[in-house]
């Protein structure tokens, strides 16, 4: 079944050799990298010690270091390769010519015959272990100095797919070697500092998951933009992962909080993104190669690849792997598609995140905003601007301009030397753990990817400013736009009594700002999430047939494809939304403030005109409170008791807080806590909490009637100065008379801080007034408030502040 491999006679051995030329990866472990090389040693070490645990690893085998040094002592090798190398290092021989030079050499070298033999009687075995057969594997490289945390070699090496039969695994083996000298290889150990003669090279041979008839992608232990460590990111595809690795393609994108895992009642998936995903690398039948691209369907690009349960069991799987390594962890795996199972296929160390200081927080601020010309998944938490390079072909990558922003479709290991040069980087197609991404992020400058237009609509010489500090999206604009870079140390910020909390309206932008030194969110705008990312007016989805105008009905219809009830998609973002918030600052406190669009915000929304009135003064009108009780809106305010109750009850969060605005009266309070009862969110129940705004005169008036009704308050500084004083606060005319330090509003915030503190009830305040006013921040410290929220970009500015006032009180 099975012929003998060609190769040149062996001599006889005078004994038994003593180094293996093979081992199984059952017999090898972390401690063995200078054996089979990062890759290898981690295959072992998870089959020895984490398949106990549930972890599906499939099996292998792998050549030793010891076995590429019997391949370079044959037929001169090693002297061919020393002498070109030299050659190369003494400049009198270009990368490429020495790189061809190499790899022809060791392609022409044949195996020793006792590692022939050594290789294909491993292959026997693990094709009976898999039932007979040709069985099919993955060949791949394992550079002994690979996947070393200081080190990530992203992919310098050749990997083979669908491998089959003895004479095709040699071949494989062989062109897996050469490999190790490819040019991209030989300029990177350069870079890096490895002696090339001092890295050798292991193969790993692994039996294939059928991914090809099912989905496969990689996963993270740590969010890869802002290093937050308590999220899990997993990328996924349908086929082999290889698209996945590479950035051929834009994958889906999964967020699972890691820390509420352990109960498996609870679905913490805190986001979820469809990427586009528009081919995928399957088995070839016939022909010379043994995989081929081609397109999805219609109906793939728009289907997750994977569903719930198979994300929150990676992302499990994930943390046992990182809790193993007790280190951030880049992890590859696959989906079975003839069985259903996932496997893992890959793990190694993060690179880049897991070095980071946590003491010190580097922002980027925009100064000024352009026409956005595209936009893509944002990478590096960095802007740049530059002149447009627009590079098609790696072979043309000497076209590109030091400093210029480069335009392309993907990248690959011969892009580097270009991404070297350059201020940032924008790419057609890629996920988050592409080769643009993770080369970029090693690199310090930013990306935009999966972008799908970039290189039709960018040109060669167009002056851009590329943004990467807006959260999760990063945009192109137009022109280049003045931008801050600041560095805070964290470190050097004073401890406060009071509570400190931010503002936090973007779930985009929750991740970024983890270091800095809050307790919990303060505030959370609902608002944002509905306008930003569901865009569609939750009655439109209650009653659809009351959407009159055809290009919202396409919309909606489009927005909602996949939900059988289109209530599902509102309920589903928010909670989301909320959820990305909260799980930020988890276990600290997270106050979400119930919607309070006004009439003219909600008719924007799509199906918004159908139900909304037209109203002289909306910011006095049916805002607030007042619709969640309404028959006109309570169908809607129903929506958003489900995604906040889904968020508590089936996410896990309970640190999540409502927050009910613009509550005229108690006994309009009545009837919202009686609505939001009905709706399965009791106050007390599970223990909710429920507090209230505190932005309307009659909430100070009447603050004991208040507190016997809610749990706390948090003063809305921007609306009761406005009340308070009878400005309109978007009224340019009368903006010198708007201050928050006016006598009235201040009378008005200690009669609230003092009744709330008789009642027993917290009360706080969400604003900029104390990040922007010394005196107004000693204010609140002499009133006593028990926490102050910021915007985050002014939590830094405003700590010593407000340490220095309650030094000042003591």
């Amino acid at each position: 079944m099975f012929g003998e491999p060609e190769t040149r006679p062996e001599p006889a051995a005078s004994g038994p050799r003593a180094e293996p030329l093979v081992v199984t990866f059952g017999e090898v472990g972390n401690d063995q990298v200078g054996l089979v090389g990062g890759k290898n040693a981690s295959l072992g070490e998870l089959l020895r010690t984490l398949r106990c645990k549930g972890i599906r690893v499939p099996d292998g085998y792998a050549t030793t270091s010891f076995a590429y040094e019997r391949l370079l002592d044959s037929g001169g090798l090693r002297a061919k390769i020393a002498e070109a190398l030299g050659r190369f290092h003494g400049g009198l021989a270009t990368l490429e010519a020495t790189g061809a030079a190499i790899r022809s050499a060791m392609l022409a070298t044949e195996f020793p015959g006792d590692l022939a033999r050594a290789i294909v009687e491993a292959y026997r075995a693990l094709c009976k272990q898999y039932g007979g057969g040709e069985t099919d594997v993955a060949v791949r490289s394992s550079a002994t100095a690979e996947d070393l945390p200081e080190a990530s070699f992203a992919g310098q090496q050749e990997s083979f797919l669908n491998v089959r039969g003895e004479a095709e695994l040699l071949g494989a083996c062989r062109r897996c070697y050469a490999s190790l000298f490819t040019d991209r290889a030989i300029a990177y150990r350069k870079a890096k500092g490895f002696d090339d003669l001092k890295v050798a090279l292991s193969i790993g041979v692994q039996k294939m998951v059928r991914a090809d008839k099912g989905s496969s992608g990689v996963i993270f232990t740590i969010d890869t933009e802002t290093g937050f460590p308590n999220a899990a990111i997993v990328n996924a595809a349908w086929g082999l992962g290889e698209y996945v690795v590479k950035g051929t393609i834009t994958p889906d994108q999964y967020t699972v909080f890691k820390p509420l895992l352990n109960d498996l009642r609870l679905k913490p998936i805190v986001e979820k993104k469809l990427g586009s995903k528009e081919k995928k690398l399957v088995y070839a039948s016939g022909g010379a190669q043994s995989t081929v691209g081609v397109e999805t369907t219609e109906a793939e690009r728009r289907a997750w690849a994977l569903g719930d349960e198979d994300i929150l069991q990676l992302a499990y799987w994930a943390c046992l792997i990182e809790r193993h390594y007790c280190k951030p962890m880049d992890i590859e795996f696959a989906k079975d598609g003839e069985t259903g199972e996932l496997f893992i296929v890959q793990a190694r160390p993060e690179t880049v995140q897991s070095r980071r200081s946590a003491g010190s927080l580097l922002t980027y601020t925009l100064k000024a905003k352009g026409r956005e010309l595209v936009s893509g998944i944002s990478v590096g938490e960095r802007i740049a601007s530059g002149r447009i390079c627009r590079v098609l072909k790696a072979e043309d990558i000497g076209q590109v301009a030091p400093g210029s922003i480069l335009v392309t479709e993907m990248t690959d290991p011969d892009w580097v030397p270009a991404m070297k040069k350059v201020a940032g980087i924008v790419t057609d197609c890629g996920g988050r753990t592409c080769h643009a991404a993770i080369v970029s992020r090693e690199l310090g400058i930013p990306a935009i990817v999966g972008t799908g237009v970039a290189t039709r609509v960018l040109a060669t010489g167009q002056e851009a400013t590329l943004s990467c500090a807006e959260g999760d999206k990063g945009h192109v604009y137009e022109g280049l736009l003045p931008f801050e870079a600041a560095e805070t140390d964290l470190s050097t910020l004073p401890p406060t009594r009071t509570r400190i909390m931010l503002n936090v309206g973007s779930p985009e932008e929750a991740f970024r700002w983890w270091r800095l030194p809050a307790q919990g969110v303060g505030l959370a705008r609902m608002e944002f999430i509905i306008g930003n990312h569901i865009k569609i007016h939750p009655m439109a989805l209650r009653k659809f047939e009351a959407v009159t105008d055809e290009r919202a009905r396409r919309e909606i219809l489009d927005r909602t494809r996949g939900y059988e009830d289109m209530s599902g998609y509102f309920v589903d973002l928010l909670a989301r939304g909320i959820a990305k918030i909260a799980a930020s600052q988890y276990p600290h406190p997270a106050i979400v403030r119930l919607s309070d669009f006004k009439t003219n915000e909600y008719a924007n929304l799509i199906g918004g005109t159908a139900f909304e009135p037209s109203e002289e003064n909306p910011m006095l009108g049916f805002r607030g409170a007042s619709r969640y009780y309404s028959p006109r809106y309570r169908e809607g305010f129903d929506l958003e008791c489900r995604a906040i109750r889904k968020v508590r009850s089936e996410m896990g969060f309970t640190n999540v807080k409502v927050m009910v605005p613009f509550c005229r009266t108690p006994e309009e309070a009545d009837k919202v806590l009686a609505a939001m009862a009905e709706n399965g969110l009791k106050r007390g129940a599970d223990g909710l909490s429920v507090y209230v705004m505190c932005e309307i005169p009659s909430n100070a008036i009447l603050a004991d009637e208040f507190a016997r009704r809610f749990d706390g308050f948090s003063i809305g500084s921007n609306d009761l100065t406005q009340l308070v004083l009878g400005v309109d606060r978007d009224s340019p005319g009368l903006a010198y008379l708007f201050d928050e330090r006016h006598e009235a509003v201040k009378r008005t915030i200690r009669e609230v801080v003092r009744k709330a503190h008789e009642a027993g009830k917290h009360v706080g305040i969400c604003g900029q007034a104390p990040s922007d006013f010394p005196d107004f921040a000693a204010f609140l410290v002499e009133c006593g408030i028990d926490s102050i929220s910021l915007n985050p970009d002014s939590l830094a500015q405003a700590i010593p502040r407000i340490a220095e006032a309650e030094r000042s009180a003591t």
